[in-house]
């Protein structure tokens, strides 16, 4: 039977509850009160391994703590996948991209017992590691590149956080600097450009700007960043706290609000460049000859527009309530912490509204205004390019403002004060909130970001241990990634779960190492075929395979199925980082669509640098069950829909690709239908196709040509496009093995 089965049509809604944050199926009758959970208890490294039978199957300790629980149950392991198989799954986990025919065959020659070993140490070198890993992280942060709600504002610098990411990943930076460069990297790394950058995390939330409702707005951003916090580092939805204790953890309402004040005195920042000391030096001084040469064309530019700014600020400042306008009007010497931060977030729509003077002066005053801009431009030294800006954070100083527990999460609805502090169920510690010297800050996220790195913590490693182990297997050990309460799923293997965080941590937090112990085991190895009958008793006992006795077969991501299709055609950009690329959308598909790039190269860049717009998601990836771009997203729901067949089916995307990937074969293999469709199926599927899969492909190119030729011009182009055309329509394409 041939294998370019075509993507079924049937609706399967399997998954979408994980990104929704509905409950998994285990319930709870009862809040759990105390702190007696597992999870909330330090990790301990089992002093030995399980000891198992078959010991030759255990390539390293994961495979002694699966094949446990499998003899437990009287079950066995799969065999090893084949060598192609392996190849495929590993490149695409690693790298998100698929094997080339020249990597295929380069393994196949490999009999070396450590082949395996050193196909991986080359995918975790390859910076395209870093691209594919960067995803699922963006996916937890909620990154966007606008602030969605009704108006969608771009945010130009945002893709520079997108950029830090995939530049620590690739750099195996420790993933307990990672997280405190994330969340206060420019309180303990001020001078360090990239942990400025890194504190974009803090900037991702989805926002309206321009809201005359700045104290609601302000309440917002405060709840939506303790929510993502508790959910990405944690695994815990502290946000069921917001407006009461929760009804089933140990957090408590008082416990929310201590989390969130750690927040408390953060301001936005864009005024801050992502450059070094050297760079800002040289920077300052270039700009301060430009500033001394063109003083008096300045000045005369300001006197014009004066009258119009300060209008232009004034009527942005009617809108709000009495209480701001107070804050705005108070000298800034005198405002208290709370006035500060307000109206740091008045003046930013005041400012935007005062931008567009100039275009408001009356003819005569534009006219030498427009004169001005000419002489400007013209004087010498010309003024500097400015530094790169980070989209990036700072407290407003050494104050923060009070924190108060809200009665039923209200704003308007204050009760008694609270200050920085840690669920105790984690554990009893004190928040440090030392600092370089010299860093006006409170320390307040300095401090969270100790707590959550501390080797005494009993979530951060477990939690991203699991979302690897997710990764690679499909499912984590605690199958709830975002929840590790008492609503998520237990850990189907506690002791390794424990194993794996002591191990994270005493590798110096290399996520590098955790990728190769994960992928090296014989657990990860294993074939994903099935047979009803071999596998019978198998299957009625652990069909979930929640044991792991079989590697689970997994569907390619929107990003990665575009990916594959690019580089199956020859077109994928690998130009990094930078500014994102806008890919041609379909005719009227929205208010909210971009404009393509002008290059085609430009638009092919790969996925992960894909201009992310909340309000306008790329429709491949909308289609296969991209994150709604406004919550923190684990686990993607894993659908099948009809819209998902049609677009591959029917889509300009595929369609073009297939007539790039056609015209390469023609071109390397002229009227040799064998050798073409065999390296179609190589390149495509990451296989050696069966000697009948090669007659059915040759058979279809023969009949196709025939029966276009009447239609075409070009009849056996067209049928080799078609072909080609087929095979990426096909499961085996869209599947990992």
């Amino acid at each position: 039977m041939p294998r370019y089965r075509f993507l079924p049509l049937t609706v399967g809604l399997l998954g979408l509850s994980l990104c929704l944050g509905v409950p998994a199926a285990r319930t709870a009758d009862k809040r759990d009160a105390d702190n007696t959970s597992p999870l909330f208890q330090p990790p301990h490294r089992p002093p030995t391994v399980p000891d198992v039978k078959d010991k030759e199957w255990v390539h390293n300790p994961i495979d002694a703590f699966v094949l446990a629980k499998l003899e437990a149950a009287g079950l066995a392991p799969s065999p090893r996948a084949d060598k192609l198989r392996l190849l495929r799954r590993v490149t695409f986990d690693l790298t998100g991209l698929p094997p080339t025919v020249a990597e295929q065959d380069a393994f196949l020659k490999d009999d070396s017992p450590d082949a395996y070993r050193k196909v991986v140490d080359r995918l975790l070198a390859s910076p395209r590691y870093g691209e594919r890993w960067a995803t699922h992280w963006l996916d937890l942060v909620r990154y966007a590149e606008t602030d969605g709600f009704k108006s969608d504002d771009l945010r130009p610098e945002a893709y520079r956080y997108r950029d830090y990411v995939i530049r620590s990943l690739n750099a195996d930076l420790p993933y307990d600097r990672f997280i405190r460069q994330q969340l206060a990297g420019d309180e303990l790394e001020p001078d360090n450009p990239d942990a400025v950058v890194a504190s974009g995390f803090c900037r991702l939330y989805p926002d309206e700007y321009n809201s005359a409702l700045l104290e609601q707005r302000r309440q917002e951003i405060l709840d939506d960043l303790t929510d993502v916090t508790g959910l990405v580092f944690l695994g815990l939805t502290v946000g069921c706290a917001r407006c009461h204790d929760h009804k089933f953890d140990p957090t408590t309402q008082a416990d929310y609000f201590r989390l969130q004040s750690f927040f408390a005195a953060m301001r936005e920042r864009e005024d801050v460049p992502a450059a070094d000391a050297a760079a800002r030096k040289a920077y300052d001084k270039q700009l301060a000859a430009w500033e001394d040469a063109t003083r008096d064309l300045r000045a005369e530019m300001d006197t014009l527009t004066a009258d119009k700014r300060t209008q232009a600020r004034k009527d942005a400042l009617l809108k709000f309530r009495t209480e701001i306008k107070e804050a705005e009007t108070t000298p800034a010497d005198k405002r208290t912490p709370y006035q500060t931060q307000i109206a740091v977030l008045a003046e930013k729509q005041m400012d935007r509204a005062a931008r567009d003077a100039p275009a408001k002066l009356p003819d005569d005053k534009n006219k030498r205004y427009a004169e001005l801009e000419k002489q400007l431009a013209a004087v010498e030294p010309h003024r500097p390019e400015p530094l790169p800006p980070a989209h990036s954070v700072s407290d407003i100083g050494r104050d923060a403002p009070p924190t108060h527990r809200l009665q039923g999460g209200d704003w308007h609805k204050p009760k008694e004060e609270v200050q920085p502090g840690f669920p105790a169920f984690l554990g009893d510690a004190r928040p440090d909130t030392t600092l370089p010297e010299g860093v006006a800050s409170t320390g307040r996220r300095a401090a969270l970001a100790r707590w959550l790195t501390s080797k005494d913590n009993p979530l951060t490693a477990r939690v991203m241990v699991n979302r690897l182990w997710q990764h690679h297997f499909g499912t984590g050990i605690v199958a709830s990634s975002n929840d590790f309460g008492t609503l998520g799923d237990a850990p189907t293997h506690p002791e390794l779960l424990d194993w794996l965080g002591i191990e994270f941590v005493e590798s110096g937090y290399s996520l590098k190492h955790m990728h190769r112990l994960m992928v090296q085991s014989a657990a990860y190895c294993q074939d994903s075929q099935l047979d009803p009958k071999k596998d019978a008793k198998a299957l009625a006992k652990d069909r979930a395979n929640r044991l792991l006795w079989h590697a689970n077969r997994q569907r390619l991501e929107g990003e990665a199925l575009r990916d594959a299709t690019l580089a199956l055609s020859g077109e994928l950009n690998l130009r990094m980082y930078g500014p994102s690329a806008r890919p041609k959308l379909p005719e009227k598909i929205s208010n909210y669509a971009w404009k393509p790039d002008a290059k085609a190269e430009d638009q092919n860049r790969r996925s992960v640098y894909v201009f992310v717009k909340r309000n306008m998601r790329y429709p491949l990836f909308d289609a296969f069950d991209w994150p709604d771009l406004h919550n923190s997203c684990s686990r993607r729901a894993n659908t099948t829909t009809a819209p998902q067949a049609l677009l591959l089916l029917n889509g300009d995307f595929t369609q073009e690709r297939a007539e790039r990937f056609g015209a390469d074969l023609l071109g390397r293999y002229g009227s040799d239908d064998a050798a073409l469709v065999t390296h179609a199926y190589r390149a495509a599927w990451g296989r050696n196709p069966t000697s009948e899969e090669v007659r059915l492909g040759e058979q279809f190119v023969a009949e196709q040509t025939a029966r276009l030729k009447s239609k075409n011009g070009d009849a056996r182009r067209a049928a080799v496009i078609d072909f080609c055309h087929a095979v990426v329509n096909t499961n085996e394409f869209l599947y990992l093995d």
